[in-house]
């Protein structure tokens, strides 16, 4: 999370990134999202008009707020992201609770990046009758759905506020609703006043951050994804969000936030329990050129790998951890070790510990055919440079053998490293393997191990399936023991997503604030249900700078 003296950017930032999804009906695999990168044409005439609206003359991007895309800064930024989430997630760990139409927000699906916080991903939605629209964070780190309402404390840049009173359809939640798990709070809370409505308090890790009100039913408007487009009206509970504090009075989640955790509460939950869609399960395409899908309610086809999901030790936790027991690279004879990781699509690296991650980054490295490079302040160990004409690099492709025998295969297991050269423009100059050494307590396999696969996250069944996938055409991709052949070219590489060949980047691009490393176990959610979450759903790939 981020502080800033200038507010009014806060919300720009917050807009600024918005990635349009063109929503296209599949009725085998539900909703399909194509993503268009934050710097594309679409995306910046939508962020300055509406910066424009709110600060006439201001940027839509202050560019000193952005490192280059595929820089070794933007590296950093993104390793700090992660930390940043590993924190939370720690933290959460820590108090835990431990063939259908599909549907989409009724004003299509939108996510965001800013540079000034901790959330990645942002939607737009519409709650209430009539309805009200906000662009809420989304996090995967908690399951309260909350927005700004009646508000004591709000951040400066709020301008929308939800009302109860002023929604036909809202409904209190009183203290002896079962969702209502705060006895105490709302025996206080009745105490001291005429109201009966389950109060909620969530403390988020970023210091002093939290939002607290009181518990409302309402309708989260949705569409239906066929020829008729359809709308529904979801009934959700949200928090009435009264008083912000810490980074939210910031900026951070000005609009509010929605989480997409495991709890029975949360949004993505409603969807499957209220049969809305046909299996409580979801899955994520990653394309090599940057570009993904997200689909609801899709549990994969019959013939995909899958292995259990399972929860660690004695813990509650939710997160998707799967087994590993052997590590192989192109068609070696897998190297037996042993060790559970968190498949996480919000982590924008694989982060791997010993002695998984020494056999890996040396069996890899032996293999690879490219001169090795020192990038200064480089996060990787392992770094390569190519030469200004070179078109192609041959990567080898790892594969994980997970409990049970199946194969997770890992096609694009680098990072291209762009920079500028006797001060031209920005051009790959090489490419590191994108594994970095695990200095906490959980292993974890981020998104660029994804990049090329549609991961299936199956929570009615407990596991997680995965197949290569071509994203546009969505169909299976054979398997092949061969090295990957990656096109490569200096020459189309200053900037534009659409003419490059090669994306400079499988990762989403993240904020820029320094957040820490692993804090000790500090604050987490405390919600109303006492929610525990995993990484989920949405994420925003990144391809290349605009020119």
């Amino acid at each position: 999370m981020a502080h800033s003296t200038q507010l009014y950017r806060n919300r720009l930032l917050a807009l600024a990134a918005i990635v349009f999804l063109a929503v296209r009906t599949d009725a085998s695999s539900g909703i399909g999202f194509d993503l268009h990168h934050r710097f594309s044409p679409v995306v910046r005439q939508w962020a300055e008009k509406r910066a424009a609206a709110h600060a006439p003359g201001s940027s839509w991007l202050p560019e000193e707020e952005a490192p280059r895309q595929g820089s070794l800064e933007y590296h950093s930024a993104l390793s700090r992201h992660d930390r940043a989430l590993f924190a939370r997630r720690r933290g959460l760990a820590n108090n835990a609770d431990g063939q259908m139409s599909t549907y989409t927000f009724a004003d299509g699906n939108a996510t965001s990046s800013s540079h000034l916080d901790g959330y990645l991903h942002y939607a737009e939605v519409e709650v209430g009758t009539p309805s009200t629209k906000f662009l809420v964070a989304l996090d995967t780190g908690s399951d309260l759905f909350w927005v700004p309402c009646e508000c004591k404390q709000c951040a400066a840049t709020v301008n929308t506020t939800y009302s109860p009173r002023q929604s036909s359809t809202s409904k209190t939640v009183s203290c002896d609703n079962p969702l209502c798990d705060r006895p105490d709070e709302c025996a206080a809370a009745m105490a001291n006043s005429t109201s009966s409505s389950c109060p909620y308090e969530v403390d988020y890790v970023s210091a002093n951050t939290g939002s607290s009100g009181v518990l409302v039913q309402d309708v989260l408007h949705l569409t239906r994804e066929n020829s008729k487009q359809q709308s529904v009206q979801a009934p959700v509970v949200l928090g009435c969000g009264q008083v912000q504090t810490g980074d939210f009075l910031n900026g951070a989640a000005a609009g509010g936030l929605m989480g997409l955790g495991m709890d029975k509460v949360s949004v993505p939950s409603v969807l499957a329990t209220s049969g809305i869609v046909a299996s409580d399960s979801f899955s994520m395409c990653f394309s090599s050129d940057g570009v993904g899908r997200i689909n609801f309610g899709d549990a994969g086809s019959p013939g995909q790998a899958q292995t259990p999901l399972f929860v660690p030790g004695n813990s509650r936790s939710t997160y998707y951890n799967i087994s590993v027991t052997a590590i192989s690279v192109d068609n070696s004879k897998p190297m037996p070790v042993e060790f559970a990781v968190v498949v996480d699509s919000g982590s924008s690296y694989t982060y791997l510990s010993d002695p998984a991650y020494t056999l890996l980054t040396t069996s890899l490295n032996s293999r690879v055919s490219d001169p090795k490079a020192d990038y200064s302040g480089q996060l990787f160990e392992y770094c390569y440079s190519v030469s200004p004409g070179q078109t192609n690099v041959t990567v080898p492709e790892v594969r994980l053998t997970t409990k049970g025998g199946a194969v997770f295969p890992v096609p694009w297991p680098i990072v291209p490293v762009y920079g500028s050269i006797d001060g031209g423009p920005d051009q790959p100059i090489g490419y590191c393997l994108g594994v970095i050494k695990n200095d906490n307590d959980v292993d974890t396999i981020g998104q660029n191990f994804m990049t090329g696969l549609k991961v299936v996250f199956d929570r009615s069944r407990s596991v997680l399936g995965w197949e290569k996938f071509d994203c546009y055409k969505d169909v299976k991709i054979q398997d092949s023991v061969s090295p990957n052949t990656i096109p490569w070219s200096s020459d189309t590489a200053s900037g534009s997503p659409d003419n490059a060949p090669w994306s400079p980047d499988f990762v989403p691009f993240a904020p820029l604030t320094p957040l820490p490393r692993i804090p000790s176990m500090s604050s987490s959610s405390s919600s109303a249900f006492g929610g525990l979450s995993l990484m989920l759903l949405l994420v925003l790939l990144a391809t290349s700078m605009a020119g």
